[in-house]
C-alpha cells in the first residue's frame, strides 16, 4: 500500500510509520511512505496512481474530485490547523479583538502562504477579498519565515509548526490563531482512492483503528508522542514538537457533522476563487461507513487535551 504524507508534525503519519511503535502491527503487508511538500502535489500523485492513501487537507481533494479524480475522505485527523504569523510591529487578534482590524494592517502588503489550492491559500484568499493585499505562494512553508525577515512578505500562513519555527527563527508572533481564521476547518483527513473501498475494506478499517489510537496518543500523551515523532523526523527536538502540538490541540479521527459542514463551506469559496467548476456535495467527498464503525462515539476534537510542561 502506497501512502502519501506531509511534513506536518502533528499528523499521525509520524507516529504510525515509526519502527519504534507497534501501532501498525495489526495491518500487515508492505506500507510505502512518500513525503510531499503540499496537498496539491499529493493530488498529482493520486492522479498518476502513485499513492493509494493520503494525509491531506480537504480543499485540494475537492479540487481533484471536481476534475474527475475518484477519491473519498474516510476519516478526519485534526481541525483548525491554519495560523497567521507576523512581526511584533503588527497587532494581533488578542490586541484588537477584531479580525477585520487585524487584516486592515496588511493593506498594500504581501502575505505568504503555501501552494495555490492548499487549505491555507484558500482561507486567506477568502479573508482578503476586496482588500489591497497580495498573496505570494511558496512551494514549502519553510520559506515563509525568511521571506518575512527580508521584507518580501509582511505575514504568513501555514500550520502550527510554522508558528513554532518562526517564533524561534525571527521572533515572530501569532497574529490570528487557528480558531479565528476558519472555525472547525478540516486541517487534514485520511483520503483514499475510491476503488480501495471495495478492493480492500479491511485495510481501511484496520488503518483507521490505528490512526484513531495515534490521535488519542498525541492528545493524551503528548510528551511520549513527541518523542516518537522526534525520533522519526530527526533533527527536531521534543520541546519544539510539544509546543506545536499545543497551539491547536484538536486531534481525532472522527468525521462529525461540524467537520463535514465546515468542509462543505469551502465549496462556495473555491467556486468564487475559480478553483471549482461544479458544486461539490457531501457524498462526492466523504465515505463515512468505516469511521462510523471504528469511532461510533462522539468526536474528541474539543475535549480538553493533556497539557505538558516541556521543562518536566
Amino acid at each position: 500500500m502506497n501512502i502519501g504524507y506531509l511534513s506536518t508534525i502533528y499528523h499521525t503519519s509520524f507516529i504510525l510509520k515509526s519502527p519504534d511503535n507497534k501501532f501498525l502491527d495489526s495491518i500487515g503487508g508492505d506500507l510505502n511512505w512518500t513525503l510531499f511538500p503540499t496537498g496539491p502535489a499529493m493530488m498529482e500523485a493520486f492522479k498518476s496512481g502513485e499513492i493509494d492513501l493520503g494525509y491531506i487537507g480537504l480543499p485540494p481533494v475537492m479540487i481533484g474530485v471536481d476534475k474527475g479524480l475518484k477519491l473519498k475522505c474516510v476519516a478526519g485527523g485534526h481541525v483548525e490547523g491554519t495560523v497567521m504569523i507576523s512581526r511584533d510591529s503588527f497587532s494581533s487578534c488578542d490586541d484588537l479583538n477584531n479580525l477585520d482590524n487585524v487584516l486592515k494592517q496588511f493593506e498594500g502588503r504581501n502575505i505568504g502562504t503555501p501552494a495555490q489550492g492548499s487549505i491555507h491559500d484558500v482561507i486567506i484568499r477568502d479573508l482578503i477579498q476586496d482588500r489591497d493585499i497580495s498573496i505570494i505562494n511558496y512551494p514549502w512553508a519553510d520559506f515563509i519565515p525568511s521571506a518575512i525577515q527580508n521584507g518580501e512578505i509582511a505575514a504568513g500562513l501555514g500550520t502550527p509548526a510554522l508558528a513554532t519555527v518562526a517564533s524561534r527563527e525571527i521572533n515572530s508572533k501569532l497574529i490570528i490563531p487557528p480558531s479565528k481564521l476558519w472555525p472547525y476547518n478540516p486541517s487534514y483527513g485520511i483520503v483514499v482512492r475510491e476503488e480501495l473501498l471495495n478492493q480492500d475494506p479491511d485495510f481501511i478499517k484496520n488503518f483507521l483503528t490505528e490512526h484513531e489510537a495515534a490521535c488519542n496518543f498525541i492528545r493524551n500523551q503528548p510528551h511520549d508522542a513527541a518523542e516518537v515523532a522526534a525520533g522519526e523526523l530527526g533533527g527536531i527536538d521534543v520541546e519544539f514538537i510539544l509546543e506545536t502540538f499545543q497551539i491547536s490541540p484538536r486531534y481525532c479521527a472522527s468525521l462529525p457533522e461540524e467537520y463535514i459542514r465546515s468542509t462543505l463551506d469551502f465549496v462556495s469559496v473555491l467556486q468564487k476563487l475559480g478553483y471549482l467548476e461544479n458544486k461539490i456535495k457531501k457524498e462526492d467527498v466523504f465515505e463515512l461507513k468505516f469511521i462510523q464503525e471504528v469511532h461510533p462515539e462522539p468526536s474528541h476534537y474539543y475535549l480538553p487535551s493533556y497539557v505538558v510542561d516541556p521543562e518536566n
